[in-house]
């Protein structure tokens, strides 16, 4: 048995023992990140597969962001696009001109397009590549609310711009196009646009000459001739080729020219979140105007049947959000307030007895609103016909369903209330004491006659005063009606 100091000994060597060995195990991990390799850096692939807009803007400037302050090595942004919005393109262009990581725009998969604004993100990126079967231009600017710019005549047989050398081609001034029909705002627009393409070219040595082109005349390129021609770099079947042909170039970034070492690096992807799938939703044109559409009729319901609470609540969250996506897109609010005077029309048919007009005026004003709502012409922004049809014969189906129940409720007979008891017949039960009482559908009431009334006598109700009956007896009735 241990005495009380041998036992406070043998504890504290144990906590000693203890104390050596964590100090130990740290000690060992410390040494072990030291002389552990770093973890090997990977490029970062964004994909954007849709209509450039402001969720996709938010989304490449915050991928280009993130990967400043993880260090990685090259972004590349797999592209299919069809356009999309001037604002939300400039903004991605402004991102990657000012990115301390290389930018690589890869046109993938097969089948895919850079289209409109697509063809300034590939100009202004500083690797330009493109898979097979896979085309780019058409950049010429459309205008919300106005016609497409036709492309300008040709002065001059075609020259393939390639023919000369790449430096040739992106310092040689191109012709002088002619005058573009449309007006001045639609010149001022071509020419900023074509300014603009033209200084990407120069900034990353690629063909100037086409890229006007593609702005005033709208012209498209495969991906082998888009290499041939000097517009992109790199033609590669895939993401791990592409690092493979462009390890050991050399590209220009705000800081001085950098080499590239990217044979044999890892990829690794970084898909759009929550946020920005939500935000692209929203933002769609489409999902927009079904939004407004239940949001204004969510509210109609509430503020004609208050009470229920859901329609109200439901319909004021959708037309927020409704608000909230149509602030993020170039919206013509001429068309906007054609659509809100169709939804109070069509509200006001349902109100008032305009037999239809008022009805098919709504209709019709928020067929036309929402067809200017959004150009057509723009990629991407365009609401599809079959859906505006679609919610205009839904608000046609409702104003004739609501007016043809209201006109069946306004035919239908009174069966409560004072005027239901007009020519209610019944029975008198009983005179007591100056007062009469008769039973009527099957419920006593107080009645009152001009002739004195007597038990079991057949009455039939001509008036109401508060809560007795005004009757008449129908024996002195059908005996009045006997010819004398």
């Amino acid at each position: 048995m241990q005495t009380k100091p041998e036992a406070s000994v043998m504890g504290a060597c144990r906590r000693g023992v203890r104390l050596l060995l964590r100090n130990w195990l740290l000690a060992l991990a410390w040494c072990w990140s030291a002389v552990a390799p770093p973890a090997a850096a990977q490029v970062a692939v964004l994909t954007v597969h849709d209509a450039i807009g402001p969720a996709s803007a938010d989304y490449i400037v915050r991928g280009l962001e993130r990967a400043q302050q993880m260090g990685t090595p090259l972004v590349v942004i797999e592209l299919d696009t069809p356009g999309g919005l001037d604002t939300s393109m400039r903004q991605i262009i402004r991102a990657i001109l000012a990115s301390p990581v290389p930018v690589a725009t890869y046109v993938s998969p097969a089948g895919s397009r850079a289209a409109s604004a697509g063809t300034y993100i590939l100009y202004a990126s500083h690797i330009a590549a493109m898979a097979p079967a896979t085309t780019l231009g058409a950049a010429t600017p459309v205008a919300i609310g106005l016609p497409g710019v036709p492309p300008a005549p040709k002065t001059a047989p075609e020259q393939a711009p390639g023919a000369s050398a790449p430096s040739q081609a992106a310092s040689a001034p191109a012709e002088k196009p002619p005058a573009l029909p449309g007006g001045a705002m639609t010149a001022k627009q071509v020419n900023d646009a074509a300014a603009f393409i033209r200084g990407l070219a120069d900034q990353r040595g690629r063909n100037a000459v086409w890229a006007e082109r593609a702005v005033r005349e709208a012209v498209s390129l495969t991906a082998a001739e888009a290499l041939r021609e000097n517009v992109i770099d790199v033609v590669a079947s895939d993401i791990t080729n592409l690092l493979v042909q462009i390890d050991g170039r050399t590209v220009r970034m705000a800081s001085g020219e950098l080499r590239l070492q990217t044979r044999d690096l890892a990829t690794q992807a970084h898909p759009p979140d929550w946020r920005h799938r939500l935000l692209g939703a929203i933002a769609n044109p489409s999902f927009a105007l079904v939004l407004l559409m239940i949001g204004i009729y969510g509210l109609m319901f509430e503020f004609s049947s208050p009470g229920f609470g859901v329609p109200g609540t439901v319909g004021a969250i959708c037309l927020l959000l409704a608000m909230f996506a149509l602030q993020l897109l170039p919206v013509n609010y001429a068309a906007l307030a054609l659509i809100l005077l169709g939804f109070a029309l069509l509200a006001a048919e349902l109100l008032t007895p305009a037999f239809g007009v008022l009805g098919v005026g709504g209709i019709v004003a928020f067929m036309a609103g929402g067809l200017l709502l959004f150009d057509r012409d723009v990629p991407g922004l365009g609401v599809p016909l079959p859906l505006i049809f679609g919610i205009s014969i839904t608000a046609a189906a409702g104003v004739l369903l609501g007016g043809s129940m209201a006109l069946r409720a306004r035919r239908a007979p009174v069966v409560s209330g004072a005027e239901q008891m007009i020519g209610a017949r019944g029975e008198v039960l009983q005179v007591k004491d100056g007062q009469a009482w008769a039973q009527i559908h099957g419920e006593r009431w107080q009645v009152r006659a001009e002739a004195p009334l007597q038990p079991g006598q057949r009455v039939r109700v001509v008036g109401m005063t508060d809560l007795a009956l005004q009757v008449q007896i129908e024996n002195d009735t059908r005996s009045h009606d006997k010819p004398t």
